[in-house]
């Protein structure tokens, strides 16, 4: 017999047991725990069959309805399950912890598995996850205008144990009209919520996290109200670095891809832009000149920062000059004493 259990004991165990979501494909791309393998019961159309059935026929029409669709694909949700767990241990989910997850965990205990089943099921999850966003951080915030290294040097600050919530990353995206070179689509802003939930449940309480300074929308992800409202009232720390090198930095990120993405991203943003930048930007991709078109765009980009930066605490801005130009780590590492010696002034826990 399966066990039932809570969503904090089931994200405790999802650490060693692996989690099997039984809902549609269509389901788990929607939003999903990070982890979870998806052996769906029914296909996106069957689910929609099933429902009509209960609808127009009642329940038990609609569940000898589904005993139709599942029976043939029994044999395949057991080896698919032995696969996914080795030591024969699984965590089950559906929508509302109902009769799908249910019913495979039936499956898979007589099939000689041993199951924990969601108590409220993806939703209970989702719950947890819109809490989560909702409490207070210590955010600490890396700022600087476009080019100035902030996402090489987050990821030091990681190489260097430190706590990062990665939005960038976790959006793959870059979170400029340009972000989208070079990284893998976007998923749902539900799977971007869970991804933030996912990453912040793993850190420890008491401690910095470093994160990113960003526009509220990162592509077509937006970061949760919560969340960005903890990053606006944060410290930040202000790269001060030279025109030249933020221009170098660009030419190397993005000269790689085709001049076609390059020259679509300029036309999303040339009403910003003005017509005479646009084509000057666009003249100097044709022309190959790339770091004139980098200091072209720099020019909208800079100016679209400081006024954001503007609107934020000045006492809770602190610039730092940087020394060591070519190098995130020793970057990092710069900031991290600045940090050390000014900390206890800044009320992070309070």
């Amino acid at each position: 017999m399966h066990q039932e259990t809570d969503i904090d004991t089931f994200l405790k165990l999802a650490g060693e047991i692996p989690v099997i979501d039984v809902r549609t494909p269509a389901e788990f791309k929607q939003g999903r725990i990070p982890v979870a393998h998806n052996i769906p019961l029914f296909s996106d159309a069957e689910r929609k069959s099933v429902g009509i059935a209960y609808k127009t026929k009642g329940r038990q029409h609609a569940i000898l309805k589904g005993m139709d669709y599942a029976r043939p694909k029994m044999k395949s949700y057991v080896e698919k399950a032995l696969k996914t767990s080795p030591n024969q241990n699984l965590l089950i989910h559906c929508w509302r912890g109902g009769m799908r997850s249910a019913s495979m965990a039936w499956l898979f205990e007589i099939s000689g598995l041993h199951c924990h089943v969601l108590k409220g099921g993806y939703k209970s999850f989702r719950n947890k996850v819109l809490a989560c966003l909702n409490e207070t951080y210590p955010f600490l915030v890396i700022g600087g205008l476009t080019g100035s290294g902030k996402t090489g040097i987050l990821r030091s600050l990681a190489g260097k144990s430190e706590q990062i919530l990665d939005l960038e990353g976790l959006a793959h995206h870059k979170g400029s009209a340009f972000g989208h070179i070079g990284e893998k689509a976007q998923s749902t802003n539900e799977q971007f919520e869970n991804d933030i939930f996912w990453t912040l449940n793993q850190l420890e309480s008491g401690r910095i996290i470093w994160v990113e300074d960003e526009s509220r929308g990162i592509g077509k992800n937006t970061i949760p109200g919560g969340i960005f409202e903890r990053m606006r009232q944060a410290p930040l720390i202000f790269l001060d670095v030279p025109l030249k090198i933020r221009i170098q930095r660009l030419v190397k990120d993005y000269t790689g891809c085709p001049d076609e993405l390059l020259l679509s991203s300029i036309e999303k943003i040339s009403k910003k832009l003005g017509g005479q930048i646009t084509r000057e930007a666009i003249r100097s991709i044709h022309i190959k000149n790339y770091a004139k078109t980098a200091e072209l765009l720099l020019r909208y980009y800079d100016k679209t920062y400081l006024f954001s930066l503007g609107k934020r605490d000045p006492d809770k801005v602190f610039r730092i000059r940087i020394e060591d130009l070519f190098s995130y780590e020793a970057s990092a590492e710069q900031i991290l004493q600045f940090v050390k010696q000014n900390i206890h002034t800044w009320n992070l826990f309070n």
